[in-house]
C-alpha cells in the first residue's frame, strides 16, 4: 500500500504577520548599530550633538513634507512629549554619556533598557513582567557586557546617570506611545515626522552652543550626514515606532540589543577588528536573548 503524503501546513497567518513587524523592527536598532562606523569614518570629529540634530531634523521635517499632517487634539502635547523623550532629551544624555563613559560600559547600560521598560510598563499599563521575559532581559545584560566590556573600563558617576536617564526616557516613550496608539485616520511617516521634527529644533540650540557648525565639510562628510538623515533617521524611526504600535513593547526593546551587535560586527567587517573568545560568547548570548524575548510564551505577550 502506497504511503500518504503528508500536506505541509502553512504557518497561521498571524504569526507570518509577527515575523515580518519583527524583521522591520529589527531595521531600526540594525542600522543605528552602524552610527559608529559612520562617524568615524565619515563625519567630522567632536560632533556628535550636530550629527543628532541632522539625524532629527531634516529627517522629521522631510517626513511631514510628504504627508503633509499635523497633529489634532490632544496630539499636540503627545507629539511634544514624545518628541522630547526620543530625541530632545534622549540624545543629549546619551552623548554626554558617550564622553564620559567608556563605549563598553555605555552599551552595557543600554542593554538594561528591556528592564526599564518590564518595570515602567508594569506601573503605566499594570502588566506583570513574567519570568521568562526577566531572564532574557538579564542574560542581554551579561551578554552586552561580555562583548564590548574591557578590563580597564571605568566608572563616572555623572555619565552612569545620564545613560540611565537617557534609556528611562526612551523606555518610557515606547510604553506612553503603546499605551496612546495612533489617531484615527494618521500615517507612521506623519508619526515619525511630528516627533523627530520637534525633538529635532530642541537640539539646535544645543548643537549649536556646545558644539557650533564645522568650519567645511568635505564629500565625506555630506555623505555621512545624509545616511544619518535618511537611513539612520527617517528609514530607521518610522520602522522603529511601526514596531511599537504593532508588537508587544517588551518584545520591541529586546530588539534593541542588535544596535550593540551591529556595531561589533560593523567593526569585524569593515575595520578588521577581531573578537576574543569572551567576546563571542557574549555575541551569542545577547543573541539568543534577543531571540528567545520574540518566542516568549504567549502568556508574557501583554505589554
Amino acid at each position: 500500500m502506497a504511503s500518504a503524503r503528508a500536506t505541509p501546513v502553512a504557518p497561521p497567518k498571524h504569526s507570518r504577520a509577527r515575523a515580518t513587524d519583527i524583521l522591520l523592527t529589527l531595521i531600526a536598532p540594525v542600522t543605528w548599530g552602524t552610527t559608529y562606523v559612520v562617524t568615524t569614518e565619515l563625519l567630522p570629529p567632536d560632533r556628535p550633538l550636530l550629527a543628532s540634530l541632522l539625524r532629527a531634523l531634516p529627517a522629521g521635517v522631510l517626513l511631514l513634507a510628504i504627508t503633509r499632517e499635523l497633529p489634532r487634539g490632544d496630539w499636540w502635547w503627545k507629539a511634544a512629549v514624545l518628541g522630547t523623550l526620543n530625541f530632545g532629551a534622549f540624545f543629549p544624555l546619551l552623548f554626554f554619556a558617550a564622553y564620559r563613559l567608556p563605549g563598553g560600559v555605555a552599551a552595557t547600560i543600554a542593554a538594561v533598557q528591556p528592564l526599564v521598560v518590564l518595570a515602567v510598563a508594569y506601573f503605566v499599563l499594570r502588566a506583570r513582567p513574567s519570568g521568562w521575559a526577566l531572564g532574557a532581559a538579564l542574560a542581554g545584560v551579561v551578554g552586552v557586557g561580555l562583548l564590548v566590556l574591557t578590563a580597564s573600563a571605568t566608572l563616572d558617576p555623572l555619565g552612569i546617570i545620564a545613560q540611565i536617564t537617557g534609556i528611562t526616557m526612551m523606555g518610557t516613550a515606547i510604553v506612553l506611545a503603546k499605551r496612546w496608539g495612533r489617531p484615527a485616520g494618521t500615517s507612521m511617516l506623519s508619526i515619525a515626522g511630528w516627533q523627530m521634527t520637534i525633538g529635532g529644533v530642541m537640539l539646535i540650540p544645543v548643537a549649536l552652543v556646545f558644539e557650533g557648525l564645522p568650519s567645511s565639510l568635505s564629500g565625506a562628510n555630506v555623505l555621512g550626514y545624509t545616511y544619518l538623515t535618511l537611513v539612520g533617521g527617517a528609514l530607521a524611526y518610522v520602522f522603529w515606532f511601526r514596531g511599537i504600535e504593532r508588537l508587544p513593547s517588551t518584545s520591541v526593546v529586546f530588539l534593541g540589543l542588535a544596535n550593540p551587535m551591529t556595531a561589533t560586527l560593523a567593526g569585524l567587517f569593515l575595520l578588521g577588528q577581531t573578537l576574543t573568545s569572551w567576546q563571542t560568547l557574549g555575541f551569542v548570548i545577547a543573541l539568543a536573548a534577543m531571540v528567545t524575548s520574540q518566542i516568549t510564551p504567549q502568556a508574557s505577550r501583554r505589554t
